[in-house]
């Protein structure tokens, strides 16, 4: 059996997995893994410019599916392996699911709502509050932004 951090290691490369897809689809390179009982229900990339939707962050698409495969709009015990930090409105989401606990890879130094700039999953005053648990792969989270946005700048 994997000790706990390797399995939140484990989940994270898959939401770093998603995070690549959405690099190479030209969109911001966020992945989702959502985990209940030690087993991934939904995975998920960001699609909000190829569905030309602003709500399509990695985390909604993640919620949506996993709601469906629950067929509950709670998610209760289940965890969100995410490789940046959500905003506001992913992190709402988050609450409203009842999601356990997020693990974040990178911060969100402009838009985080996780405790980087705003503290909507950390906020004592909601009905809910996920444990929170930032550095999961780090540095393999931050660089895959720092080279889209990279690349972005210089028209690569």
């Amino acid at each position: 059996m994997k000790d706990s951090t390797e399995l939140k290691n484990s989940f994270m490369r898959i939401a770093l997995e998603e995070a690549w897809l959405a690099y190479g689809k030209g969109e911001i390179p966020v992945g989702a893994v959502l985990v209940k009982d030690m087993e991934i229900i939904a995975r998920a990339h960001n699609s909000n410019r190829e569905l030309c939707n602003p709500v399509k962050h990695a985390e909604i698409i993640c919620i949506e599916e996993a709601s469906r495969v629950l067929n509950s709009e709670r998610l209760s015990g289940c965890d969100l392996y995410v490789t940046k930090e959500p905003c506001a409105m992913c992190a709402g989401a988050i609450v409203h699911a009842r999601i356990k606990g997020v693990f974040i890879g990178a911060e969100d130094e402009k838009y985080g709502a996780c405790g980087t700039v705003l503290s909507v999953c950390g906020s004592s005053r909601l009905n809910h509050m996920p444990v929170i648990e930032f550095g999961i792969l780090r540095e393999e989270s931050s660089d895959i932004l720092k080279n889209f946005f990279k690349e972005l700048r210089e028209g690569t």
